[in-house]
């Protein structure tokens, strides 16, 4: 494992961040290469110049831009929210919290459920779901929703609030409303032009990351398809997500894939040393 936080050090630019390979400096790949650190329970290289580098592409709104150019805060600022707050200051992280606090999916708008009413005759049926877009404005979809949940909970444990109880249960409903036919999840579509869609890898180990803690008895399917997917897995990522979900659950994880998936990037290489890390016993998306 040390190998890995090595390579992840010799990727890490003069700025203090992180690219995706190789250029400039972006907030995802900077905040898996800190949590890798901090998985490892190890300062991580020039980390006050990473986290120096992290602060800058923060806006006013107290969310998070996906690199500096962009002047607009999207789905990372729930990465960030991830990080330890005294890590990135306890300030410029509750203001995080607050601008995930204050977004979801346009399908909750006001203007969407009328469209819906007017369409139906009633609003729709069952709990109130909601969810979180890769950019304000946008539909919800899987991948920015768990992340929005694991920050959450995160807060949530460390100051618990109704608020943020109930934000996690309407995403996690969310989630369970975008469960594939097959047991998993994909981007955030189950049904398209009227046939089920097929789930993917990534996101189905991120759903089941993100829905530790709910009652098992609605995931037994979702688990088997976990195991499946690990054993034919051919991406790096993949298979430490589908790690990370099943470990979540205390579920085994299946023996090694049965073909080789070299880490190309350095969320991969993050990742799959934070999978190894929890396999351990120390999760750092649920501690």
């Amino acid at each position: 494992m040390e190998s890995a936080l090595d390579d992840i050090r010799t990727a890490q630019n003069p700025d203090g961040g992180w690219p995706y390979r190789k250029g400039g400096s972006w907030t995802e790949p900077t905040v898996y290469a800190l949590l890798a650190y901090h998985a490892a329970r190890v300062a991580a290289p020039r980390g006050t110049d990473a986290v120096s580098w992290l602060n800058t592409a923060q806006r006013s709104d107290g969310g998070w831009t996906p690199r500096l150019p962009v002047d607009e805060s999207t789905w990372v600022t729930a990465l960030v929210a991830l990080l330890p707050a005294e890590s990135i200051g306890r300030e410029r992280h509750q203001r995080a919290i607050d601008w995930l606090l204050g977004h979801s999916g346009m399908e909750t708008s006001a203007l969407v459920r009328l469209s819906q009413f007017l369409q139906g005759g009633k609003l729709p049926d069952g709990p109130e779901v909601s969810g979180w877009p890769w950019y304000p404005g946008a539909a919800a979809w899987v991948t920015p929703t768990c992340l929005g949940i694991l920050a959450l909970k995160k807060c949530y444990w460390q100051k618990p609030s109704a608020k943020l109880r109930e934000r996690i249960g309407e995403a996690q409903d969310f989630l369970f409303s975008r469960r594939c036919a097959d047991g998993g999840w994909n981007h955030g579509s189950a049904r398209a032009l009227g046939y089920n869609s097929d789930s993917y890898p990534e996101t189905t180990g991120q759903a089941l990351l993100a829905l530790a803690g709910t009652d098992p008895a609605k995931l037994p399917q979702s688990f088997s398809l976990a195991q499946r997917f690990l054993r034919e897995q051919r991406s790096s990522a993949g298979a430490a997500w589908l790690r990370l979900g099943l470990l979540a659950h205390k579920q085994t994880p299946a023996a090694a894939p049965i073909f080789c998936m070299p880490c190309r990037t350095v969320p991969d290489m993050a990742l799959t040393h934070i999978a190894e890390v929890a396999a351990q016993g120390y999760n750092v998306f649920l501690e």
